[in-house]
């Protein structure tokens, strides 16, 4: 398993809309802008097939500081749940069981 940044993502999404990088990458960051805002105003995101993004309370609780053992409040807080779609599930099941050095080989997503 390996680690895909942003900047991948634009390479090969550029190369498939044939379009510049410079533009895919404006577009692909608008994206995840508004992602952020709508979250940010509490709303939730839908993307068939993909998933849903939305914006839960956590509730304050207590917990235990692991070195020291003194018990400690935790506030509540906004927090940001996804909820994989059917698709993508569907891609993520057909992954195949690491071998005995733990490497896998790839899925070809639609």
């Amino acid at each position: 398993m390996s680690t895909i940044t942003k900047k991948e993502l634009v390479n090969r999404i550029a190369d498939r809309i044939q379009q510049s990088k410079l533009l895919t990458r404006d577009v692909i960051q608008m994206f995840l802008d508004e992602i952020v805002r709508e979250l940010g105003t509490g709303n939730r995101l839908e993307f068939r097939e993909f998933g849903v993004f939305e914006v839960r309370k956590r509730a304050a609780r207590k917990a235990q500081n692991p070195r020291t053992l003194d018990k400690v409040t935790v506030p509540m807080k906004h927090v940001v749940k996804f909820k994989v779609g059917r698709q993508m599930k569907e891609v993520v099941d057909r992954l195949p069981t690491p071998g005995k050095n733990g490497v896998s080989a790839p899925i070809n997503a639609p």
